[in-house]
């Protein structure tokens, strides 16, 4: 196992930033705390590193408990949001900063600096100091002195955020690729839920200091655990149950919600059996897809997406009325109250 959290608790006063969390990461794995700002994911890593205390639990890395132990004995590589590069060093003695406060030999400093310059693909960078980089050049000497003294964790708190999309893109692949070259178990923050499904093996869902989910991205999405998992990761729209839909997975429908991804809105022209009845507000291209918006007799807005195909076929236009009926749906026990 390379990380076990054992009923982790912390508090700020009345505020529970975590609270009771049990999680288990596999060796080798590559995983996403994903949430909300104020979810606890970050807190979480950061107790994980040795850089905020428990107030209860336990933390055990590569099957040690690593409780009350120092950042430094924990063997753990930290990456976080805006580089904390020294602005005053090159990029090849920022990456063997931390060998040389573990007095590593030149030689071996020199040897390791050079394998990771290639890894990072930095090879031509390594004379130049942070000023002289891009964001995402600069984000990538961050790992490199992260991975620098061969950790067994590396822990990533948000290292994309402070960078624009494009270049965000372009490094979640960068990320998934050099994951499979050097194998360390990896856990890093994010809030984009995009980011998490492109990169991470699995996704750890929080919410207001507690998980709500952990599994592969496609269980995440498949099969949401929660009204606040299904609303969290995607696009969905959330309506009142108008035709009394029951749940695939189930659940008599005792939810006055209903949950629809809007790639499981099915429109048609003609009236159909059992279609509800709604007119076009809105027609949104969005390049490779269209959204409609769709006003329902009952007040509500339905979002629906639609291949180009689709759209031609259909011919939408604003004020058009059409029918309307969900291809899947999803309804929670009454028991979930849905904000």
């Amino acid at each position: 196992m390379g990380i076990a959290v054992r009923n982790v608790s912390k508090h700020y006063g009345s505020f529970h930033a975590v609270d009771d969390v049990s999680l288990e990461i596999q060796t080798g794995s590559l995983v996403a705390l994903l949430g909300p700002s104020g979810s606890g994911k970050s807190t979480l890593l950061r107790m994980i590193a040795g850089l905020e205390s428990l107030d209860h639990g336990q933390i055990w890395l590569v099957g040690e408990d690593a409780t009350y132990r120092s950042v430094q004995e924990r063997n753990i590589g930290f990456v976080f949001q805006h580089y904390a590069l020294f602005k005053h060093l090159t990029v090849r003695e920022n990456i063997a900063f931390a060998m040389d406060l573990r007095k590593h030999s030149k030689q071996r400093t020199r040897q390791r600096v050079e394998e990771l310059l290639d890894l990072v693909q930095m090879q031509t960078f390594g004379d130049r100091y942070p000023s002289q980089l891009s964001g995402g050049q600069r984000q990538r000497v961050a790992l490199a002195r992260a991975l620098a003294v061969q950790p067994s964790i590396l822990l990533l708190d948000e290292p994309f955020g402070a960078l624009d999309a494009k270049v965000r893109k372009d490094l979640r692949a960068w990320l998934r690729n050099l994951h499979s070259s050097v194998h360390v178990t990896t856990v890093f923050v994010t809030h984009d839920q995009e980011e998490a499904m492109e990169v991470a093996d699995e996704i750890v869902v929080m919410n207001q200091g507690r998980i709500e989910q952990v599994g592969s991205p496609s269980d995440i999405y498949d099969n949401p655990a929660t009204p606040f998992v299904m609303s969290f990761i995607g696009p969905v729209n959330v309506l009142s149950n108008p035709l009394g839909i029951t749940n695939n997975q189930g659940f008599t429908a005792n939810s006055e919600r209903i949950f629809l991804r809007p790639h499981d809105v099915l429109i048609e022209t003609e009236p159909q059996e059992n279609a509800i009845t709604a007119i076009v507000d809105r027609v949104i291209h969005l390049g490779w897809e269209i959204r409609a918006e769709l006003a329902l007799q009952s007040g509500e807005t339905i979002n629906a997406l639609l291949s180009r195909e689709q759209f031609y076929q259909l011919q939408l236009q604003k004020g058009q009325q059409v029918y309307v009926k969900p291809k899947q749906t999803k309804v929670f026990p009454a028991a979930y109250a849905v904000s």
